[in-house]
């Protein structure tokens, strides 16, 4: 039997899960940048603080700025100037590409491609057949180009809405930043209050993973930037700088890498060059993306304290399931939930 503050307890009930519904509805098309801000402010507010901060005299608001400021020219401008360097050589793989449109095929395939094992023999008849019949070569091209519009376009919107996400983090950032010593208290107090000493220690574990997979992800990009660079300078590919610097933005995806080294082999080869072209590849495969495998695992293992199998479970199923800020949350909240049970067991154990 309900007594007279019963419907004044569940209305207030209602009252804070319809605004916490909407909160969230509201900052549902933005969730990714402000995560992606707040996993950056989580992994640099100590040096922050400690550093930068403390030079300063505690004035959040320039601090802000000039945290900020150096986000803008680390993440935003490198982003932008890629972003525009790929779309002007995009004109030169056109220019690539046009002369086979135009003038068709020639009547060989290139030895090395023809001399492949296991399916030489069927490439160069499938050659044969496309070079010698202009009408199959241009529905073959018909069929190609409709895809790689709709690819180039899906590229295109991605990339401007990653621009976009981009910029409103950095918003954010400044934000976190300047307010970062009231909210760090805050959530501290607000986990001490749901959780006591296990809520101080699963927002520790917390930051801890942060920390570590943003190591994994850095360390692994800046060692696959630099080693691509270096495979590069080696072949002659020009702008091998430019096209490091690509390599260690890309890698924050799986298949970004091969699509730098990949695109670097085609030029060689469309130079002439083929065996350096030949290099690129065999280096890209061997080298540039086996240090994903190996490397990003054992950073963010070491980094976060927790087993490569929970790292590499949470990463992989944080993609699939939240996108690229999966990358983040996947991997804590597996990281939470084993430490729940380890003290929970400990605790069956104990009684």
């Amino acid at each position: 039997m309900f007594n007279e503050r019963d419907p004044k307890r569940l209305a207030q009930i209602a009252l804070v899960a319809l605004l916490i519904v909407g909160c969230i509805a509201v900052l549902l098309p933005f969730i990714g940048a402000v995560l992606f801000a707040f996993v950056v402010w989580v992994c640099t507010w100590k040096l922050y603080a400690e550093q930068l901060l403390t030079r300063l005299g505690g004035r959040n608001t320039i601090g802000a700025t000039l945290m900020t400021s150096l986000f803008v020219l680390v993440l935003l401008v490198p982003t932008i100037f890629l972003a525009a360097s790929l779309a002007n050589n995009a004109d030169k793989l056109f220019d690539l590409a046009r002369p086979y449109i135009e003038q068709g095929l020639p009547q060989h395939p290139p030895a090395w491609l023809s001399g492949l094992p296991l399916f030489g023999s069927e490439i160069e008849a499938f050659w044969h057949r496309i070079a010698s019949n202009r009408e199959e070569l241009n529905a073959l091209l018909r069929q190609m180009i409709i895809p790689a519009r709709q690819f180039l376009l899906a590229l295109g919107g991605i990339a401007a809405n990653g621009l976009l996400q981009l910029a409103l983090a950095l918003f954010v950032m400044f934000f976190l930043y300047r307010d970062g010593e009231k909210l760090a208290g805050a959530l501290y107090i607000a986990a001490r209050k749901l959780g006591g000493e296990l809520g101080e220690h699963m927002l520790d574990k917390a930051r801890g993973t942060v920390l570590g997979v943003m190591l994994g992800i850095v360390g692994t990009a800046v060692a696959q930037g630099t080693v691509a660079m270096l495979g590069f300078f080696i072949a002659g590919v020009p702008a091998a700088v430019l096209l490091g610097f690509a390599t260690f933005f890309l890698s924050m995806i799986p298949i970004g890498p091969p699509l730098i080294w990949g695109g670097a082999a085609a030029w060689l080869y469309g130079e002439g060059q083929t065996a350096w072209a030949i290099f690129i590849v065999l280096y890209g495969l061997l080298v540039i993306s086996s240090i994903d495998n190996f490397l990003k695992p054992v950073l963010m293992a070491r980094g976060a304290g927790v087993s490569i199998l929970l790292i590499a479970l949470g990463v992989l199923g944080g993609v699939l399931v939240f996108g690229f800020i999966g990358i983040f949350l996947g991997p804590v909240l597996l990281a939470l939930g084993h430490m729940l049970f380890a003290r929970w067991a400990r605790e069956e154990v104990a009684s």
